[in-house]
């Protein structure tokens, strides 16, 4: 099979190449999907280019996100698998990431779509739906709360605004620009506030005085706004560590009694990953998720795809293989 890969961590145009290599069998409790999509997150990015290394089996595949059918299974996963379109999340667990023409991942890490899911929503699922699910639900029900979301135009935002609504939370979310701005409002927040406009926080405040939930993405840059957002009940989730590590201003913490949670999808409990799955299910067939706009690379443009990434591209970056 046609399977984009790298032997060693460094610059996208440097270290990743398109090659032929055996295509994978499943194992026992596996199965193959042909991939028709492969989703791109910074997490890919970042592993490839050594910012967050990971160990390498001869060679690494890359992307954690796909979208696909079912053609093989292995020991002890039933024959009535095969022909499911499935999404698959963290396949780059192993060394058959996402970006070839097939994939094996573990049969509960390819989990079936509904007949009218597109390919394009499906292969955004993965490590943006699950973070966003891990981030509003590790400290209990949203129902009839106030959810802030930092960056409501990114694939982690538009699922966290899309997740808190269809549990029943009031959802504002912060952006930087008019684009990112009506991204969030098809998402479905209530409020969308630009963050870099005065009287953001005032905006804020008359939608809720006190946030329920913030989910940040820029804890250094943010927390200002969010502890003027929050009280004893509030809990602050950052699932990202950019530009910069802050400066923890403890003593305005304690005042507002304020939790903070830290989220990287790597070591989330299994059980709370399979809560999510079953939740997005849930969610997909109720019709209360939706795409960001897809931009799409070929298998041989693989270092431009996560360049597009790196920059800051809006909307999902996908590689056909």
């Amino acid at each position: 099979m046609k399977a984009a890969l790298y032997r060693s961590t460094g610059a996208a145009g440097e270290v990743l190449r398109v090659e032929e290599v055996g295509r994978p069998e499943p194992g026992p409790g596996q199965v193959r999907v042909k991939v028709e999509l492969s989703g791109i997150n910074p997490t890919d990015w970042k592993s490839r280019s050594g910012a967050t290394p990971r160990p390498i089996d001869g060679f690494q595949i890359p992307h954690h996100d796909g979208a696909g059918v079912i053609d093989a299974v292995g020991e002890g996963v039933g024959q009535a698998r095969i022909g499911e379109r499935v999404w698959v999340w963290l396949a780059a667990g192993s060394r058959w990431g996402t970006a070839a023409q097939w994939t094996v991942v573990p049969a509960r890490q390819a989990v079936p779509l509904p007949g009218n899911v597109p390919a394009e929503l499906a292969v955004s699922l993965g490590v943006p739906a699950m973070t966003a699910h891990r981030c509003l639900f590790a400290d209990g029900p949203v129902a009839g709360q106030h959810v802030l979301v930092a960056g409501g135009a990114g694939a982690v935002g538009h699922f966290a605004i899309e997740l808190a609504k269809h549990a029943g939370a009031s959802v504002a979310a912060t952006v930087s620009g008019p684009e990112k701005a009506a991204l969030a409002r098809q998402a479905g927040a209530d409020l969308v506030v630009n963050y870099r406009e005065a009287g953001a926080v005032d905006q804020l405040s008359e939608f809720a005085p006190r946030m329920d939930r913030i989910i940040e993405l820029a804890l250094g840059a943010n927390l200002d706004l969010d502890l003027a957002l929050s009280g004893p009940q509030t809990v602050i989730v950052d699932y990202a560590a950019e530009p910069a590590d802050p400066v923890l201003p403890v003593r305005s913490c304690m005042t507002a009694n304020v939790t903070l949670r830290f989220v990287l999808l790597y070591g989330v409990p299994a059980a709370a990953m399979d809560l999510a799955v079953a939740d997005i299910s849930a969610a997909l067939a109720a019709g209360a998720l939706t795409a960001l706009p897809v931009t799409r690379f070929g298998l041989d443009q693989i270092a431009e795809a996560q360049e597009a990434v790196r920059a800051g591209a809006v909307g999902k970056v996908v590689v056909v293989p």
